[in-house]
């Protein structure tokens, strides 16, 4: 399928023509680090000790927490990584060289995290289908590294629309002014990719194009992170650097253009 794994010479054109790309996390010790902080961080919000098969227990989070609870645990296991300093550049190392083979090697990164938790049969944790550049929060250089802290496939995973098919329906979306977001989906559904992807791959996708998710029809509960990552001097949009993005590196020549004060000239 394309956009599926591959090496990152070839990454480039396979992220152009499907919007995404699945790889193995290149740093797996700091994917297991993130899945073991995060469990953890459950494991004391619930109250319960940690089972040493962590995915069956993220897997199967659903029989502990019901979906009246499930925001409290996840804004409680968010501060908890938030808190802890070797979180982002962790999650950073799973997939650095990939992101700087599309984007480019100096970055913005993402100042918060994002967790999503979806129990089986639970309409309370939806994305629907949109396109983060639709308004004015995001810019349209952003990409997204999605990281799947269990196996993610058929309705437990998110869904994007390719790229040239996105363009195709973007330009009819004055069609669907008296309609409702779920008449898009439906009738850009026949055309949309799921992306599976099991534990120990992550996925780097393009956010100006459609995607979300639907009601986790599977018998286990999704657990995932998403991020967001840009080119350090690309445009921003409401979404800014200092705010909601940090560098991740600003290199020698980058810090001194930026801190270069043009003199005053005498007339000659």
């Amino acid at each position: 399928m394309t956009g599926l794994s591959g090496n990152v010479d070839t990454a480039g054109a396979r992220f152009l023509d499907a919007g995404y790309v699945v790889f193995p996390a290149e740093d797996r010790a700091a994917l297991d680090s993130l899945r073991l902080a995060t469990a953890q961080a459950a494991a004391r919000v619930l109250e319960t000790a940690l089972p040493a098969d962590i995915g069956q227990f993220l897997d199967t989070i659903h029989e502990r927490v019901r979906v009246s609870g499930l925001n409290a645990l996840r804004l409680a296991v968010l501060e908890a990584l938030l808190a802890d300093p070797a979180f982002r550049p962790a999650y950073l190392a799973c997939g650095r060289r990939m992101i700087e083979a599309i984007v480019g090697n100096e970055l913005a990164m993402q100042r918060s995290i994002g967790l999503s938790v979806q129990l089986p049969q639970d309409d309370s944790s939806l994305l629907p289908l949109h396109s983060d550049t639709w308004g004015s929060e995001c810019s349209p250089f952003e990409v997204v590294l999605w990281i799947p802290l269990v196996d993610c496939r058929r309705t437990k995973t998110m869904f994007l629309l390719p790229p040239e098919n996105d363009r195709k329906w973007r330009a009819r979306l004055n069609e669907f002014e008296s309609q409702s977001i779920e008449g898009l989906f439906k009738a850009v559904e026949p055309e949309l990719t799921w992306v599976d992807i099991d534990y120990g791959n992550v996925l780097l996708f393009t956010p100006t194009v459609m995607h979300g998710n639907r009601v986790n029809r599977e018998a286990t509960t999704r657990w995932s992170f998403n991020m967001r990552f840009k080119g350090l001097f690309t445009p921003y949009a409401n979404k800014r650097l200092g705010d909601y993005f940090t560098p991740v590196e600003i290199k020698p020549a980058s810090q001194v253009g930026l801190s270069f004060d043009m003199p005053v000239l005498p007339h000659a």
